[in-house]
């Protein structure tokens, strides 16, 4: 199996919707675009992801929303060294459609109570909802290992959330964990790099909002 030598997930730049959240009344969520400082900010990011692949091949996975796609093209990878699919197990936490804001400031409010991982927006998801597909990413991401010219490296263009569920999913974290963790910012990496031993570890942590809480041993 030709496992990668690195994984990096990035968090969109900022978009309308991150600096004016009544912009969901009026647009959906999925057509959001960047703002002038997401724009900068993808740019950055390029910069460094540039830097940190070199001349080495890149897998690439983006979340179907515009704003995800903008930052990608943001990022200036070289064409010739990038393969690039479009993966909507990857996108954002479904909110519902049309948003109301108040609505949406309740429900938020209800999900501070309740927890994110367990809590179901109306006509939306759970975190857990989230967590369960992007499982079933991981299954397909380790099938395409399996390749023996599998780039050395993977880049996954997504949301915050789903960064934390995806590396929660990936290092067993348990749900306790989960919810201490705060949202990468816009523009942020991380990395999951291969170790001597075999195994992955992450290049810095989640920033922590709070000390766990877990009911259990496995906490």
């Amino acid at each position: 199996m030709a496992r990668p030598r690195r994984i990096v997930l990035v968090r969109h730049g900022e978009s309308v919707g991150n600096a004016d959240d009544t912009v969901y009344e009026r647009e959906p969520d999925h057509a959001l675009r960047l703002t002038g400082r997401g724009q900068e900010q993808a740019e950055e990011t390029g910069g460094r992801l540039r830097e940190l692949f070199g001349d080495e091949r890149v897998s690439v996975y983006i979340s179907p929303y515009r704003r995800t796609h903008q930052t990608f093209r943001a990022f200036g990878l070289d064409p010739d060294r990038v393969r690039v699919r479009e993966e909507p197990r990857l996108r954002e936490q479904d909110w519902g459609n049309w948003q109301d804001r108040e609505d949406v400031r309740l429900q938020k409010a209800y999900r501070d109570a309740y927890g994110h991982f367990f809590y179901r927006f109306a006509q939306g998801e759970s975190g857990a909802d989230v967590y369960d597909r992007v499982g079933a990413f991981l299954e397909s991401l380790h099938r395409s290992f399996e390749s023996p010219d599998h780039p050395p490296n993977v880049l996954l263009v997504t949301h915050g959330l789903t960064m934390r569920l995806f590396c929660m999913r990936w290092f067993h974290w348990s749900v306790a964990e989960f919810e201490s963790l705060s949202n990468p910012d816009n523009g942020e990496t991380r990395v999951l790099e291969l170790q001597s031993h075999g195994r992955y570890a992450l290049d810095r942590p989640f920033e922590r909002w709070r000390t766990p809480e877990p009911y259990g041993a496995t906490g």
